[in-house]
């Protein structure tokens, strides 16, 4: 029998199962992300149910045979992260990342430091762009995808500032010509951001060109220039569309709903 004791985790998701339980999408410390059985916690008397819930810091000890355990413990692990508005979808959107891109049971300690430590910074009433960006490169670099050199000297002999790059998925990225005013239209460079406006507005050949400037900005985090913020996110778009294949992200649709919100209200 298997069995893990105090596992520091956090719920990704939890859907019902049979009449009283739950199943429960683990992110673990040590054991990475996988399945539980949660018995008997839908009950009105069980007090584990308002535990189980997303970006709540657990410790859990399950045991079983087989690769479904069952959950037979579970305690607070710090102080639950209250996520709220545009915070709460960004949250749910890096559970849905992990959910469609781990592996169950493969081992992730630093990705597991860098989802807390992002879940933690979502505790604001405005959401701030660079914390999914920051998450995204990690996870990607986690997954074996790394797109852009760590040293200095590296970095700055693969870009130049003032030149375009285009990304090639399995190839990398490749100098190229600048895309000329025509073919940029009349967009601001923001623009390049919303998939929605980059389909119906240029060439998709656009979405994979980026500038050295913004790439070098990108490896190094430094997302002071919001162009290069917005460029970090039309890149991590690209990337994990092709890593992702025909699986949705629902948590986008929330995104879009809140957009046309706010345009129905202007």
């Amino acid at each position: 029998m298997k069995r893990v004791l105090l596992q520091p985790a956090y719920v990704l998701h939890r859907r019902s199962y049979r009449e009283s339980s739950f199943l429960v999408e683990l992110f673990t410390k040590e054991h990475g992300r996988f399945t539980v059985v949660a018995n008997g916690v839908r009950k009105s008397r069980s007090p584990t149910q308002g535990l189980l819930q997303p970006f709540v810091p657990l410790l859990v000890s399950l045991a079983g045979k087989g690769e479904l355990l069952s959950l037979f413990h579970v305690e607070i692990n710090g102080a639950i992260n209250l996520l709220r508005g545009e915070s709460l979808f960004a949250g749910f959107y890096l559970n849905e990342l992990l959910m469609c891109l781990l592996q169950k049971w493969d081992t992730h300690p630093g990705l597991y430091a860098a989802y807390e430590n992002a879940v933690s910074l979502l505790q604001t009433d405005v959401l701030e762009q660079k914390i999914l960006r920051s998450f995204e490169k990690y996870l990607l670099e986690e997954l074996g995808y790394g797109l852009l050199p760590k040293s200095e000297i590296s970095l700055h002999n693969t870009f130049s500032p003032d030149k375009y790059y285009r990304f090639i998925p399995e190839h990398g990225f490749v100098l190229c010509e600048p895309p000329d005013r025509y073919e940029m239209g009349a967009i601001a460079p923001s623009a390049w951001a919303s998939t929605r406006m980059v389909a119906a507005s240029k060439p998709i050949s656009l979405t994979n060109i980026f500038s050295g400037k913004s790439l070098i900005a990108i490896a190094k985090e430094d997302w002071q220039d919001n162009e290069s913020l917005l460029d970090a996110k039309r890149l991590m778009r690209f990337v994990l569309a092709s890593l992702l294949g025909a699986r949705p992200i629902y948590s986008r649709r929330l995104f879009m709903q809140l957009d046309d919100g706010r345009n129905n209200e202007e």
